[in-house]
């Protein structure tokens, strides 16, 4: 069963998704707050497998929230998933730096929601590939000159390479295809690119690969 905390304060948005993601069999909404530190609060008390943050909340905002969860070692199992109204919003990069292992915009579609929740539980797909890979090389864009991520010299060539196909949005199963390997082997790749890493998720690693410059905006590889 996923376990989902709910943050936003709006209590109406907080009911749609409610509804949404209770009506589901492997899903069930552990709890809501209506401010980031009841929701950091919760999540701490909880420790539920997702957290659907929203952006701007009062008393502590998601950014910060999130930052506060992500930072936290002893929920280091517990994803954050960003909610914004608008689709490029330059805090939703700063939140996937510090840890968010994506995010949706509050009008998504009920299916992509919920392909979103069950796909960040399993850890095999970034969220919103395209959209979040479009705000991250943006960004990336404007950043300071490319500095090499700590561990990257560790890399071997092929991880190397399956880091810059994550970077670029590709799913286990597009990198299998693109190396021709299985897509077994291409998730044990990525999983070993990340613990050298220290990164939390794939959202984490697409970001180091744009710092360091292994890969650069607008590379399709």
């Amino acid at each position: 069963m996923i376990r989902v905390l709910l943050a936003d304060d709006q209590l109406l948005v907080r009911a749609g998704f409610r509804a949404l993601l209770d009506a589901q069999s492997d899903i069930v909404v552990e709890g809501e707050a209506a401010d980031g530190d009841q929701a950091v609060r919760l999540v701490g008390e909880l420790r539920p497998d997702v957290v659907l943050m929203d952006i701007r909340m009062p008393v502590l905002d998601g950014l910060a929230a999130t930052r506060r969860i992500t930072e936290d070692q002893r929920l280091s199992e517990v994803k954050v998933v960003m909610l914004t109204t608008f689709e490029l919003d330059e805090y939703v990069f700063e939140a996937i730096r510090s840890g968010a292992s994506g995010f949706l915009v509050k009008d998504t579609e009920p299916a992509e929601l919920l392909r979103a929740v069950r796909a960040v539980v399993a850890g095999n797909a970034l969220l919103s590939p395209g959209v979040t890979r479009r705000l991250i090389a943006e960004f990336a864009a404007r950043s300071k000159a490319p500095t090499p991520a700590e561990g990257l010299a560790d890399l071997t060539e092929r991880e190397r390479e399956v880091m810059a196909l994550v970077g670029i949005g590709l799913s286990n199963e597009e990198i299998a295809r693109r190396l021709v390997v299985s897509p077994l082997t291409a998730k044990t790749h990525v999983s070993r690119t990340m613990v050298k890493l220290g990164a939390r998720d794939r959202a984490q690693l697409v970001v180091l690969a744009y710092e360091s410059g292994l890969v650069r905006p607008g590379w399709l590889g």
